[in-house]
């Protein structure tokens, strides 16, 4: 499970608990963590998130990592319920619940399916014929000699 919080004078923690009891902790390398499925919406949080991130931003890619998991693990899917809390806040001000076929759900995944899109198709294309790094050999072996 993931506990949150915050005691006052000190810095927001967030914990990922395991059943036998141990647990990890969010750090500034690390400043978010994921429960369940991971492989799919992963990605998105590492090349995304970082401790600056501003909050709304963060929750907006929290969402987007969510929709590319259901997108690709038919076992995951609403309802999803977001949570935003402020640090130094103590109040928790911004909660939402989003079920099968809500229109803001839609619009992230038809945005985001779009601007996935578009980024590949402006990705440069493989240029077959360019000149290409040389092999560095590894553990004695010839780099020039195929292997198997």
């Amino acid at each position: 499970m993931l506990l949150g919080g915050q005691i006052q004078g000190e810095p927001p923690q967030l914990y990922l608990i395991y059943s036998q009891g141990n647990f990890i902790q969010a750090t500034p390398e690390t400043p978010f963590l994921q429960i369940g499925e991971t492989k799919y919406g992963k990605p998105i949080l590492d090349r995304t998130i970082r401790p600056d991130t501003a909050l709304g931003a963060a929750a907006k890619c929290a969402l987007m990592s969510i929709d590319s998991t259901m997108k690709s693990n038919i076992s995951v899917g609403p309802p999803i319920h977001l949570v935003s809390y402020k640090a130094d806040s103590f109040v928790i001000r911004h909660q939402l619940r989003l079920r099968m076929g809500d229109p803001y759900l839609m619009k992230i995944r038809q945005h985001w399916e779009i601007s996935l899109r578009q980024a590949f198709e402006s990705m440069p294309d493989i240029d077959w014929d360019a000149p290409r790094v040389e092999a560095v050999a590894i553990e004695g072996k010839d780099p020039q000699v195929p292997h198997e």
